[in-house]
């Protein structure tokens, strides 16, 4: 793969976090009864993210979970028995909750779909709202973020690549080509 361009760098990253977490505030009129969800890999510390801005912003600390889809992709053929080997964390009953679901990229919308029915299986949130720092476009399923960090049109042989030092020893977005 060819990176093309930086679409995000550290600064901008962290401004798109702090966007999104006052939107989040400002469309539920505060914080009662909001929970984060980030989907695995980097929605798990997007969400991390989000909820220290929103403490410095409204002095609350909200719940945050980890959400594994493995069993819910519509790519696994065959639907496994046991989801024991599954690493969904969320340690608090959801019933009743806004949920926002935390996702590095939305694409298709086949991943938010299998974590929309992850959540559902968990417990029966008042809402489920959604996350994503990049928004590329393609949809295969009729889904949208209700908070979008930054919006990138893209060609289908394109890559949004996103980092964060906790897993890449790096931060930013850039957009790459397969060669």
């Amino acid at each position: 793969m060819r990176i093309k361009t930086e679409i995000m760098d550290e600064k901008a990253l962290d401004r798109a976090i702090t966007r999104i977490s006052h939107e989040i505030i400002e469309r539920n009129k505060g914080v009662e009864d909001i929970v984060l969800v980030g989907i695995k890999t980097r929605g798990i510390w997007l969400a991390e993210r989000l909820a220290l801005k929103i403490k410095a912003i409204e002095g609350v600390a909200l719940q945050t979970g980890v959400l594994d889809i493995t069993h819910y992709r519509d790519d696994i053929r065959e639907k496994q028995e046991t989801l024991s080997d599954c690493t969904t964390e969320i340690q608090f009953d959801i019933t009743g909750k806004k949920v926002v679901l935390v996702d590095d990229v939305l694409y298709t919308g086949r991943t938010v779909r299998a974590a929309m029915d992850a959540i559902m299986d968990i417990g029966r949130a008042k809402s489920i709202q959604l996350a994503v720092l990049v928004d590329r476009g393609h949809r295969e399923l009729p889904i949208r973020a209700d908070y979008v960090g930054k919006n990138v049109p893209t060609a289908k042989n394109e890559m949004i690549i996103v980092m964060v030092k906790e897993i890449d020893d790096q931060e930013g977005v850039v957009l790459g080509e397969e060669e």
